[in-house]
């Protein structure tokens, strides 16, 4: 089925909006969103108003004289996104796609807008800056990678950590998700990756419905309960110095856990909270693959022979900014590996290796196995991760 100068077309339901720069249009029946310039979104009006693809372009020729106008090339584009919906009276066929179902709709947006209005905003500001305050003032509440092991029984420490861990990264979800339903939008909570770590992900797609200026409370949301809870743990272990050790080793290692994953954000070269922080205020959508690039375009040995410059004008300076960001990410990156990540994993080894060498008969030989597993446990949820990453990029 041929699209040509002489062609009509129908699109399927669609909705757009105007962003910082240029607008956002949602395909309504799969939940898919696309950024287009003004000169497409004058394009889809005359469409949608029965006009001939090459009416079309010789009417924005006129209107756009600065801009390359090629409506076919356009119009195919609208094809590849599966936005067309009828040529020439003749129905487009196209692969059924289930539009992803979306929750949390229990959750009334007052519980939401209660965590994060004008006000509790300020005080997690405030809850970070105290935070910042301690931390600088009293060098010992700093996280040590021995916060991990609060015992000799390296299961014990296991199930401890995972525990804390898990819950904490639910807490952290928990504030996108009461986020999103402030501004009365569904989601869901899967699992994803960074690089190497296994995380869960709140999905935030729809926040592309909100005008910018309201995005960044969604994106910082998770953030917002992590300087909390570091506040909660760090008071704790002032004003409790001397309570019992079970307690004061969970607070410390909870302290732990949320120091490294607020540090963690700021490696915006993965899509991180504070990457889309970084997008959303810029207005530079797929800032992360432009400045990939960029940098691929600044060093030689990097460029691939069918890469094409496809940053829009005025966008370069807001790339190569974030360009350095990434870099500095990268090095956040390493300095994370080194001080907490490779320690606790030597650590481990140190105190596992050598009861896997005692007697089946012993609690210290199972209790080394046991702890090995994490590794099987770690690896599978990775693989399920990355197969999904590769399954979508395949529909």
């Amino acid at each position: 089925m041929s699209i040509t100068r002489e062609s009509y077309l129908s699109l399927v339901p669609i909705e757009f909006r105007k962003d910082k720069k240029n607008y956002i249009v949602e395909d309504l029946a799969t939940g898919e969103f696309y950024e287009m310039p003004e000169i497409c979104i004058e394009a889809i009006k005359l469409i949608e108003n029965g006009r001939m693809i090459g009416e079309i372009e010789d009417n924005l020729k006129k209107r756009f004289p600065n801009e390359e106008v090629d409506l076919l090339d356009f119009a195919q584009q609208l094809l590849d996104m599966d936005l067309i919906d009828v040529i020439d009276g003749e129905k487009v066929e196209k692969k059924e796609i289930e539009k992803e179902s979306l929750g949390f709709l229990w959750i009334s947006p007052k519980v939401g807008k209660f965590f994060f209005n004008r006000f509790s905003l300020l005080i997690y500001v405030g809850l970070f800056i105290v935070n910042l305050s301690m931390l600088i003032a009293k060098p010992s509440l700093l996280p040590n990678y021995q916060d991990v092991f609060i015992s000799d029984v390296m299961v014990l420490n296991l199930l401890t950590f995972m525990g804390v861990t898990f819950f904490l990264v639910l807490v952290h979800e928990f504030g996108h998700i009461l986020a999103m339903r402030a501004y009365n939008l569904p989601t869901k909570l899967g699992v994803g990756h960074r690089l190497l770590l296994v995380v869960l992900e709140t999905d935030m797609t729809s926040v592309w419905r909100l005008p910018a200026k309201d995005r960044n409370v969604l994106y910082m949301a998770g953030m917002c309960f992590d300087t909390a809870i570091l506040f909660i743990a760090l008071i704790s272990k002032l004003v409790f110095p001397n309570s019992s050790g079970i307690f004061l080793s969970l607070i410390t290692l909870a302290a732990y856990d949320v120091f490294v994953r607020i540090v963690y954000q700021c490696c915006v070269y993965m899509k991180t909270d504070l990457y889309y922080v970084f997008e959303n205020v810029s207005g530079v959508h797929n800032l992360m693959e432009n400045a990939q690039q960029m940098i691929r375009k600044r060093l030689p040995f990097l460029k691939s022979p069918l890469q094409k410059d496809e940053i829009f004008i005025g966008e370069k300076w807001i790339v190569f900014t974030y360009s350095i960001f990434y870099f500095i990410g990268v090095t956040v990156t390493l300095a994370l590996m080194t001080i907490f990540y490779i320690p606790v994993l030597l650590h481990a080894a140190k105190l596992t290796l050598p009861k896997l060498l005692e007697p089946p008969s012993s609690f210290a030989f199972w209790d080394a196995v046991l702890f090995s597993s994490q590794s099987v446990v770690f690896l599978s949820l990775l693989m399920y991760s990355w197969r999904n990453k590769y399954a979508k990029k395949q529909m």
